[in-house]
């Protein structure tokens, strides 16, 4: 008889969870306060990583970045790619 309340508390922290796990479920974990990258597909400024960016322009960027591509030959090079600036 002294331990009834224990089962009345599990049965309000399963409840609990069992609505906590169904508002995930049915909201899908969509975070609605980030906002979508702007021009997502444009390749000039999609960051690195992301789909829609060729691997050949990571390369270059990573060239340039090291210091192995001038300027000239950077823009050079996404010209002939097509993605150039």
């Amino acid at each position: 008889m002294g331990w009834a309340w224990v089962f009345g508390l599990l049965a309000v922290v399963g409840l609990a969870l069992l609505v906590v796990l169904m508002v995930r479920l049915f909201a899908g974990g969509v975070d609605r306060n980030t906002p979508a990258p702007p021009n997502a597909q444009d390749p000039r400024t999609t960051p690195p990583g992301v789909p829609g960016r060729s691997r050949a322009h990571e390369i270059l960027d990573e060239r340039f970045a090291r210091g192995e591509l001038t300027v000239e030959q950077y823009r050079e090079q996404l010209r002939v790619l097509g993605e150039g600036v």
